[in-house]
């Protein structure tokens, strides 16, 4: 059964994805530092003309760190080999879930636009200071500090 739609917390927040939902947070540590890949969202989608996470809904019985993945396949196109899980930080509104699912990759890479989810300025690498300098998604926004802080 298919888990795409809308649905409320009991936060009362209004959310996409049934049962949940996920988003993969690529990092890679290089000799410029450490950089994170970003999405930027289309102005036709929810909280959109912001950055974000690829990701999306989970399907049913569907673990995060699957979903993010699947979902940033289909928003990506491709995601290198050699991809190491390091944590995922899930954001529990009570009915109702957001996980960033964080993984390391060995080297940056050309994210190619391959959804009508994604903005004009595609994805880009970022810093943790150009991240700060651009509009969030707002729940990506509300989690991105604790993120960083678990991840440091």
């Amino acid at each position: 059964m298919d888990a795409d739609g809308w649905t409320h917390c009991s936060l009362g927040h209004r959310h996409w994805g049934l049962v949940g939902a996920a988003g993969l947070l690529v990092v890679h540590d290089g000799p410029d530092g450490r950089r994170f890949l970003l999405q930027h969202r289309s102005v036709d989608v929810h909280h959109g003309d912001t950055w974000a996470l690829p990701g999306g809904a989970l399907g049913h019985d569907e673990s995060a760190e699957d979903g993010a993945l699947r979902e940033a396949t289909e928003e990506l196109a491709d995601l290198p080999a050699g991809l190491v899980h390091l944590t995922t930080f899930v954001d529990d509104h009570g009915g109702w879930a957001y996980s960033t699912v964080v993984v390391r990759s060995p080297r940056l890479f050309a994210a190619d636009d391959h959804g009508w989810e994604t903005g004009p300025e595609g994805f880009a690498w970022l810093t943790a200071d150009e991240i700060a300098a651009v509009p969030l998604h707002a729940g990506f926004a509300a989690t991105w500090p604790a993120v960083l802080e678990t991840i440091a």
